[in-house]
């Protein structure tokens, strides 16, 4: 079986939270690895996924360690969408004046 494996390098902004992992993921730059099948018997070729993990940071070790999990791209992709608009509505503040945003300038 010739297996696909796809790496990916996603970022978030801000914390957060994945379907099926436990806690808030502290911001920051993860990898996601996508393996996939070939599907047999067909005109052309065809993959079918047969898993997708992130690589997290070890809650119980910090840093220093890595823990995989599971994921399943719907749930990353929403994820990903929730930390763009929590981006977009991020509104920078005047160092001059505190909490005050630009928009009110």
């Amino acid at each position: 079986m010739n297996e696909r494996i796809t790496n990916q390098t996603v970022c978030f902004q801000h914390p957060f939270e994945l379907a099926g992992v436990e806690g808030e993921n502290p911001a920051g730059t993860y990898t996601v690895e996508t393996i996939e099948e070939p599907i047999c018997g067909l005109s052309f070729t065809a993959y079918r996924r047969v898993s997708t993990t992130i690589t997290l940071v070890s809650r119980q070790l910090g840093v220093a360690s890595r823990q995989v999990a599971s994921i399943e791209p719907a749930d990353l992709e929403a994820a990903l969408r929730r930390d763009a608009v929590r981006a977009a509505l991020d509104v920078p503040v005047r160092a001059d004046t505190p909490g005050r945003s630009w928009a009110h300038s």
